[in-house]
């Protein structure tokens, strides 16, 4: 299965009298946005399935990618480790799943796949990492296929 975590891009700075939710995209969070979702759509499968957080920015983010998504309140911004891990139905997903999300939990859910604890590692506003599980000699591996900044595109 791969996993791919795609951290919202660059959002406003909270404004009094909104909500964290409401947050948009900065000028240049757009930009990140549809350099990432360009590079992605390139290497997606037409199957994987599109999670997306409820909150504005993330929901701006997924738009450039221009694939049909569903929100997920279970990648929301405060959202646990643990209920992230479930809304993707890590390692079990028949398909790939691409969640688009926010921190700290993306970074935890990282660290846990790859160093077993959900240790605070921190992906770049609107990078991605993406991972994928394997079996190999009867032991489950998780591989880290690619890390990519929207700065580096």
């Amino acid at each position: 299965m791969d996993l791919i975590l795609w951290r919202h891009a660059e959002a406003e700075l909270l404004r009094e009298g909104s909500t964290d939710a409401e947050r948009a995209l900065t000028t240049k969070g757009e930009r990140q946005a549809m350099k990432m979702a360009q590079w992605l759509n390139h290497r997606l499968a037409a199957t994987t399935r599109v999670l997306v957080s409820p909150a504005e920015r993330s929901r701006a983010t997924a738009a450039a990618l221009g694939r049909d998504s569903r929100i997920a309140p279970g990648i929301a911004p405060e959202a646990t480790v643990e209920e992230v891990l479930k809304a993707s139905r890590w390692p079990r997903s028949s398909e790939p799943v691409l969640l688009i999300g926010h921190q700290p939990a993306l970074g935890q859910l990282a660290a846990l796949l790859l160093a077993g604890e959900p240790l605070e590692w921190s992906i770049k506003k609107g990078a991605v990492w993406w991972l994928r599980s394997r079996q190999r000699d009867g032991v489950d591996e998780v591989i880290l296929q690619a890390v990519q900044s929207p700065d580096c595109l």
